[in-house]
């Protein structure tokens, strides 16, 4: 996957395409609402609402969306669960995961089982706009701050298994990096920007977003978030 740098301009779908989205919520307003937003927005294109996650299989096989805006609490199968279950599919669509919390155990999950990003329900429609396009684009919609929040709550959150067991499985992954594949990735744990990275690596930002899709690859990670994560778990965070 490709990374864009936040301070790109966001680009239309994939191929440059108009990005189709569907949005997955249980409260009919939300989704009225986010529906009213998409529709009206030039370059993408709302191709459907599902209720609940247990609906998100046979709605994406149907309207093949390239983003999912998901709700992450609902009543019979919640946006993590169908999250985890859609991003394990070959060719899935990009998900975004709605919340009402901008540090919730239940982002942290998300981030990890394959999200490109979330937003909380309160966004600005513009930025709404702006997350879906990015998305589609192959970027991970999560602020540096808002990463740095995530990395902050990570240890007292994650209940998916023993610290030990975590940090021994991530300092593996980590242990092919090359010396400045590390410091990348020690870079974008930190919540830095490609552009602040290449200040700081003395580094140019193409050769930033080439070593941020390297790393990506090279460790099997969706967005530069889990790649934080991951630093996060192996001890490395300074």
């Amino acid at each position: 996957m490709s990374e864009a740098d936040p301070s790109d301009d966001p680009a239309g779908g994939p191929a440059g395409d108009v990005v189709r989205v569907l949005v997955v919520d249980d409260d009919p307003l939300v989704r009225s609402a986010l529906s009213f937003v998409l529709r009206g927005a030039p370059g993408v294109e709302l191709v459907g609402e599902a209720t609940d996650g247990d609906e998100v299989p046979d709605a994406v096989a149907r309207l093949r969306p390239h983003v999912v805006l998901m709700d992450i609490r609902m009543p019979r199968v919640d946006g993590l669960a169908a999250t985890a279950a859609l991003r394990a599919r070959p060719g899935a669509p990009e998900v975004v995961v709605l919340t009402t919390f901008d540090a919730d155990e239940q982002v942290v999950r998300a981030v990890r089982a394959g999200a490109g990003g979330f937003l909380l329900k309160d966004t600005p429609p513009a930025d709404i706009v702006d997350a879906v396009r990015r998305v589609a684009a192959g970027e991970a919609v999560l602020s540096p701050t808002v990463t740095r929040g995530l990395l902050r709550h990570v240890s007292a959150l994650d209940t998916d298994g023993p610290a030990d067991d975590r940090q021994r499985t991530a300092r593996q992954a980590l242990a092919g990096l090359t010396e400045r594949e590390r410091d990348v990735a020690l870079a974008v744990a930190q919540g830095l920007a490609n552009a602040q990275i290449a200040e700081t690596l003395y580094m140019s930002p193409a050769t930033v977003k080439a070593y941020v899709s390297r790393l990506l690859a090279r460790l099997d990670l969706d967005n530069r978030v889990q790649v934080a994560l991951l630093v996060h778990d192996a001890g490395w965070s300074r």
